[in-house]
């Protein structure tokens, strides 16, 4: 029936931030960056992947202002379900480097049953991990 996730969306309250954030901090690249009218459709995505992440902003055509108003509450808190996990080659260096470059880590490096991981957060306060499988 279905071949692949192609899109997953996480929220994020200002696009440009966003944008700066997952391209020029974390490395990914800009898919689509289109003014749809009623919303701003961008995309990134992890360089040789063709998976993509929407980076949306609460709100039209989709929400209401009221309930775009308690997602951006939500995902302020970290609490809007927005998680991303990215694979990695060497987890404890993208670490080094993610703290190098200013970002949130909210784990550091840990040997997990299937390899090393730790966590962050983008500016928003979604989370993400970055994780090293076992071979």
């Amino acid at each position: 029936m279905f071949t692949q996730v192609a899109i997953s969306q996480i929220y994020v309250l200002d696009q440009d931030a966003a944008l700066d954030f997952y391209v020029n901090t974390l490395g990914l690249e800009v898919r689509t960056d289109v003014d749809l009218g009623v919303m701003r459709w961008l995309t990134v995505g992890v360089p040789g992947d063709s998976r993509e992440i929407l980076l949306q902003e609460p709100g039209g055509p989709m929400m209401d202002p009221e309930t775009a108003a308690q997602v951006r509450d939500l995902v302020a808190k970290g609490a809007a379900g927005g998680f991303l996990i990215f694979h990695t080659d060497d987890c404890r260096a993208a670490y080094e480097t993610l703290v190098a470059r200013g970002v949130e880590i909210t784990q550091e490096p840990m040997e997990r049953d299937y390899g090393i991981d730790c966590g962050a957060r983008d500016p928003f306060g979604n989370h993400f991990r970055i994780t090293q499988p076992r071979a």
